[in-house]
């Protein structure tokens, strides 16, 4: 049961991802208009594309990096460098100038990713293994209310100046910093940190080798990857779906959106905790991907049956069964690894999704090119293969 001041604590760790959030939705919407600056219109997808790609490299570079540095020296100085290194990046994107700082601002933010790792660490040190697929929960409807905020502010304060987002977003983030400096207590006590630090420890593929000679680990990054490969096609292509199948424009595709955030916040910090109560995790994260593997069929099926009811059903289907899944699946994830290897595991998952976000476009862009409803198909398949791989895990003692 946890104490009155770890709950305090978990309460501000949730908070400050609801602000870490905004913060970076203010600026997302944004990106096209500030590369009309720097390029022609005609080179924007492409430069954009590129600027995606290197963030999420860096980030799949530096993400396993800053997750042993927090289980030799804690989370807080992680959090609080990390942040740093975003504050930077935001900054230099509103400072702007030149093509060159716009890719400078995203080298040093990803090189520099290692908070959302050490948040989910920080949960890992300071609940029970019952507690934490709750608690994982309520950090994904702090991220699903931050998506729903953010936009809307940098869509406000773009109609200013397209530079002024990414100031704020930096205050933002600024404002996160002194959040953890004064109220939030390191979580990870010194006994309970690993003990050595090498050269090896800046090696990402050392950290890989050595996260996946962990067996149980290792299988459930294996099942994870068929999870988020999946989820990627469904999120990189839902909104060019609509457009060119259903001939949707921005404000019916903006309000598919917001259903996407409502039933976020409902899956995670409403229906999971009772559901948790209820049921197994392992129960509640197969309710989940069958959830997922019917929402991505429906949009399938919606292909060829061109009806509103379909997508919304999906859209539900879709949501609820992601918000059900993550974070059982981060829980059972955090029980694979002891206690001075959390930060390790974590941002090795960081660094894979990473990964998964320069690979799965490139892969969905093809199929979607030959079919639209096709990439939505093989989507279900690897949400289909994920489940079965989940069920066949057993859990190994470490």
């Amino acid at each position: 049961m946890l104490l009155q001041s770890e709950k305090r604590n978990l309460w501000i760790i949730v908070s400050i991802t609801v602000l870490n959030a905004i913060g970076m939705t203010i600026v997302l919407p944004l990106f096209p208009f500030l590369l009309e600056i720097y390029v022609p219109k005609s080179s924007i997808a492409v430069t954009m594309s590129i600027l995606v790609s290197v963030f999420a490299v860096c980030t799949f570079i530096a993400a396993p990096v800053f997750g042993a540095l927090s289980d030799r020296y804690g989370r807080k100085p992680v959090l609080l460098f990390s942040l740093l290194g975003s504050a930077t990046g935001y900054l230099l994107l509103g400072i702007g100038g030149a093509l060159w700082v716009l890719f400078l601002g995203r080298i040093i933010d990803g090189l520099t990713a290692g908070n959302q790792s050490a948040l989910f660490a920080y949960i890992t040190d300071s609940t029970e293994p019952h507690e934490r697929g709750q608690w994982f929960g309520y950090l994904g409807g702090a991220i699903g209310l931050g998506f729903m905020i953010g936009p809307a502010i940098g869509g406000f304060l773009g109609s200013f100046s397209v530079t002024l987002p990414f100031f704020v977003t930096a205050g933002i983030t600024l404002l996160s910093m002194l959040c953890i400096s004064v109220l939030l207590p390191e979580s990870l006590s010194v006994e309970k940190r690993s003990t050595h630090l090498t050269l090896s420890s800046f090696n990402t593929f050392f950290h890989f080798k050595e996260i996946f000679s962990l067996k149980e680990a290792r299988s459930l990054l294996i099942m994870g990857a068929f999870f988020y490969v999946g989820l990627n096609i469904w999120q990189f292509n839902a909104s060019i779906f609509l457009k060119d199948v259903f001939l949707w424009g921005p404000s019916f595709i903006g309000s598919i959106f917001v259903l996407v955030g409502i039933c976020d916040i409902l899956s995670r910090v409403i229906v999971l905790p009772q559901m948790l109560k209820r049921w197994s995790e392992q129960t509640v994260s197969i309710v989940g991907l069958c959830g997922l593997i019917l929402g991505l069929g429906l949009i399938f099926l919606s292909a060829y049956i061109q009806s509103i009811f379909l997508i919304v059903a999906a859209v539900a289907s879709i949501v609820l069964g992601e918000g059900l899944f993550d974070p059982s699946y981060n829980a059972r994830l955090s029980l694979s690894v002891d206690e001075s290897k959390q930060g390790l595991l974590q941002g090795t998952n960081q660094s894979l999704q990473a990964l998964y976000h320069v690979i799965v476009p490139l892969g969905a862009a093809a199929i979607y090119s030959f079919n639209p409803g096709a990439v939505f198909g093989v989507a279900a398949a690897f949400m289909f293969f994920g489940l079965l791989l989940f069920m066949r895990l057993k859990r190994e003692k470490v």
